[in-house]
């Protein structure tokens, strides 16, 4: 575990901008390194024909959610959450792994993919950070669960995260991918050099008309050439991005997808009642639940090194990297390692 933080001693402002130049800068070499290894790739695991069984469904909140459920009953829950551009079956070997070591497994779509959907046409389609959050913990309501242990990637470990400061009595613990996801509108108005700027390439294109109809159009597309340049080195078949590519057929896939990284570079409004939990998140709260952060050595997605945010993390905490080629979707390219940390992270 790697504790050295750069950024020691450097006024909490400043520290914030190196903080966001850090993403930027680890997000183009990571970049331009899988480019450059591309013919490297790694064998994608056999999914052995793993599956869920039949989905289930139940209104929570704003939204009626579906959900994939494995375990007994009565084991301890644990929720796993995906990001973009993926959904449940990130997490299709994991789950039989926990499900087997006595947890509730519980895998929901999050809001714009899959059988999720609004409960009423009225509802802003938005995708900030403490909606989505609030979506997870109207689910453990609606499910009767009190405390879970939180896990994801992408948007899934930023919604870990936010869980995390803002209800820590409803988090046993977290595994995060990437660490520290959390961020603010203000927060990404820090102008980057050209080479980091280039990792952020499909959120400036969501920000014109012509990106969300070009999203539209080519869904599909689009979405598994980020699955590539996100994994570089994982040679997923068409089979696996297919089951997966369902999801995005959801009716307010796009306009969720557009809204979210509007919103983060601060070109969509948010909700008003959302503002204090907005403001309190702003703030870059720490992590004080109990906490494992992970990365793939040959993620080629946006992310910081790992010592950019170790400070954000002040309970038990414990970083690992994943190497064999390992890339952003990590608990589909290396489910026993994910389910390993989720594993460990219970028992901090």
């Amino acid at each position: 575990m790697n504790t050295t933080d750069p950024f020691d001693g450097v006024n909490p402002h400043r520290r914030h901008v190196l903080g966001l130049a850090a993403t930027g800068l680890a997000a183009a070499e990571f970049v331009m390194a899988g480019v450059a290894s591309a013919q490297a790739e790694r064998p994608a695991p056999s999914s052995g024909g793993a599956s869920f069984g039949p989905l289930k469904q139940i209104d929570a909140g704003l939204l009626n959610i579906g959900y994939a459920e494995a375990g007994p009953a009565d084991g301890a829950a644990v929720i796993l959450l995906h990001g973009w551009p993926y959904d449940i079956h990130s997490f299709v070997e994991v789950t039989p792994i926990l499900a087997a070591k006595g947890y509730r497994v519980i895998v929901p779509y999050l809001r714009g993919y899959g059988t999720t959907s609004f409960l009423s046409s009225a509802t802003m389609r938005n995708a900030q950070q403490s909606a989505v959050g609030l979506d997870i913990i109207a689910l453990m309501d609606a499910l009767k669960i009190q405390k879970a242990t939180i896990a994801g990637f992408d948007w899934g470990g930023r919604t870990a995260d936010v869980m995390a400061v803002l209800w820590p009595e409803r988090c046993k613990a977290i595994v995060s991918v990437s660490g520290y996801l959390i961020s603010s509108p203000a927060g990404n108005q820090t102008p980057l050099p050209p080479a980091a700027a280039s990792a952020f390439w499909y959120q400036y294109y969501f920000a014109t008309e012509l990106g969300k109809a070009g999203y539209a159009k080519y869904l599909h597309e689009f979405n598994k050439f980020i699955w590539h340049q996100a994994s570089p080195k994982w040679n997923f078949d068409d089979a696996t991005y297919d089951r997966s590519a369902t999801a995005f057929d959801n009716p307010d896939h796009v306009d969720l997808v557009m809204h979210d990284y509007r919103w983060r570079l601060g070109l969509a409004d948010g909700e008003r009642k959302y503002d204090e939990l907005e403001k309190r998140l702003a703030a870059l709260p720490a992590v004080t639940v109990p906490a494992i952060t992970m990365e793939g050595e040959a993620n080629g997605a946006i992310h910081a090194p790992s010592t950019a945010y170790r400070d954000k993390f002040v309970g038990k905490y414990d970083y690992r990297l994943i190497g064999d080629g390992v890339g952003h979707n990590l608990p589909q390219e290396a489910p026993q390692a994910f389910a390993q940390a989720v594993i460990d992270v219970d028992s901090m």
